[in-house]
C-alpha cells in the first residue's frame, strides 16, 4: 500500500468494510503516526470497548518502552548501557529475538544495529518537517543500486537469552526497534483478539487482522506518487506491512535527500529503484522484514522477495502486484 493512510482507510472506514453496529473503534497517535483499534464481539479480553481501550492502552505503553527518541525507555537505557549483558524485560528480549530472526531471514537485509547510522543519515529524533516530494527526491537521489548486507555486520554478534532475561552485545552496539517491533505487537496482540468475531490492530501502518468471524477485509494499496488506488486485496486473516522512502524523508546537511530505510553494506539511506513495497504475511513480524528486504533488494529481486504476496512501486511510478500465494478472498496461511 503506497500509503500507510491508504491502510488506516481501508480497514477503519465503514465505507470499506461492512462492520457490526457493536464494533468498537479507538484512533490515537501512537509510534510517530496514527493507530487504531477495531474490535467486534466479546471474547477472552472482554466487550469490544473493553478490548479495544486495553490493546490502545497496551499500544501506549509499548510506545514509551520501545522508543529511540526517549531518553528514559527501556531502549535507550540498554543502548547506554556500557556492560556486555545487560538486563531485559519479557516484551524486550522477544523483539530482539524477533529482529534477529529477521535478520537471519533477510540475509542481514533487515539489520536492527543501524541506529547509530540512522542518528548520522538525520534521523536522530522525531521528523518534525513536512516530508520531501518524492519525485524532488528522487530527481535528486544518487544513481539506484541495489542495498546488500554488511558482512560484519554488529547483529551477527548479538545474543538474547529469554529464559535468563537478559540481552548480550559488544558495548556500544545500539539496537533500533523500526518496524519489526510494531509488527511484533500486533502478533501479540492477535493472540489476545483472536477469538473475537473481528479485529483490527494498525500500529501507525503495521496491520495484522483476523477472528473467529471470518470477516472480509479490503486491503487498499495506493500509489505514494499522487494517492490512486493501485490495488485491492481481499482478505481474511493475516497481516500487511509497507516500507517505502516517501513518507520520513528529508535533506540532509549537504541538501542530499535522505530517508529511513538505509543500506546495510554502506549505512546510508537508499534509493535502489524501489519506492515502496507492501508485502503480506500470516505474521506481522514477517510482512515487515519482507517488505523491507524487498525494497532494498532493488527492481530485479524485489518480487521474489514477496513469497505470500503483496506489490511493488518502481520509482518510474509503474508497479507490480504478486497475488497473494492462496486465493485472494482466503487467509494468507
Amino acid at each position: 500500500m503506497s500509503s500507510r493512510q491508504e491502510v488506516r482507510d481501508s480497514l477503519a472506514s465503514p465505507k470499506a468494510v461492512v462492520f457490526s453496529a457493536l464494533e468498537a473503534i479507538e484512533r490515537f497517535p501512537c509510534f510517530g503516526g496514527r493507530c487504531a483499534v477495531l474490535v467486534t464481539g466479546s471474547g477472552p479480553a472482554g466487550t469490544p470497548r473493553a478490548a479495544a481501550l486495553r490493546v490502545k492502552r497496551g499500544l501506549l505503553a509499548w510506545h514509551d518502552q520501545f522508543s529511540r527518541f526517549q531518553p528514559d525507555s527501556e531502549l535507550s537505557r540498554i543502548n547506554r548501557d556500557r556492560r556486555e549483558t545487560v538486563p531485559a524485560s519479557p516484551a524486550m528480549t522477544r523483539f530482539v529475538e524477533a529482529a534477529l530472526n529477521a535478520a537471519a531471514m533477510t540475509g542481514g537485509l533487515v539489520d536492527p544495529t543501524l541506529a547509530g547510522e540512522m542518528d548520522r543519515a538525520g534521523y536522530a529524533k522525531h521528523l518534525d518537517s513536512v516530508p520531501v516530494p518524492l519525485r524532488r527526491a528522487l530527481a535528486l537521489a544518487p544513481r539506484r543500486a541495489p542495498g546488500g548486507p554488511n558482512p560484519t555486520g554488529a547483529w551477527r554478534q548479538v545474543r538474547v537469552d529469554r529464559s535468563a532475561g537478559t540481552v548480550t552485545r559488544p558495548p556500544g552496539v545500539r539496537l533500533d526497534s523500526g518496524g519489526i517491533v510494531k509488527g511484533m505487537f500486533g502478533d501479540i496482540l492477535a493472540a489476545v483478539l483472536g477469538k473475537h468475531e473481528s479485529f483490527a490492530v494498525d500500529a501507525a501502518g503495521d496491520v495484522r487482522f483476523g477472528g473467529s468471524g471470518s470477516l472480509l477485509r479490503p486491503i487498499r494499496v495506493a500509489s505514494p506518487f499522487d494517492d490512486s488506488v493501485l490495488h485491492v486485496f481481499e482478505l481474511v486473516r493475516g497481516a500487511v506491512a509497507t516500507s517505502g522512502i516517501g513518507k520520513r524523508s528529508w535533506l540532509d546537511a549537504d541538501g542530499r535527500p535522505a530517508n529511513h530505510l538505509l543500506d546495510p553494506a554502506t549505512g546510508r539511506p537508499a534509493f535502489t529503484g524501489v519506492v515502496q513495497v507492501t508485502a503480506l504475511a500470516p505474521t506481522g513480524v514477517q510482512a515487515e522484514a519482507l517488505s523491507k528486504a524487498a525494497l532494498l533488494s532493488g527492481p530485479d529481486r524485489a518480487p521474489g522477495q514477496l513469497n505470500y504476496g503483496g506489490l511493488v512501486v518502481y520509482d518510474d511510478e509503474t508497479f507490480d502486484v504478486i497475488e497473494p500465494r492462496s486465493l485472494a478472498r482466503e487467509e494468507i496461511s
